[in-house]
């Protein structure tokens, strides 16, 4: 059961690593570096906000 919004998390993670990947190539490597820190912060905002949806789901 995917919904729209997982998909938004999941596309803006692997923007986030294909622009991560193509700054390290490019060689700024401190810039990639910085950009790579965002896919698990994007993932655990992604996760927290899923926990919150089943948390409400199963209040109801």
């Amino acid at each position: 059961m995917i919904k729209m919004s997982d998909v938004c998390i999941l596309l803006a993670v692997m923007v986030s690593f294909a622009i991560s990947g193509y700054l390290w190539f490019a060689g700024q490597k401190e810039a990639g570096l910085f950009t790579a820190t965002w896919v698990p912060a994007i993932l655990c905002f992604g996760i927290y906000f899923k926990v919150l949806t089943l948390k409400a789901q199963a209040d109801e």
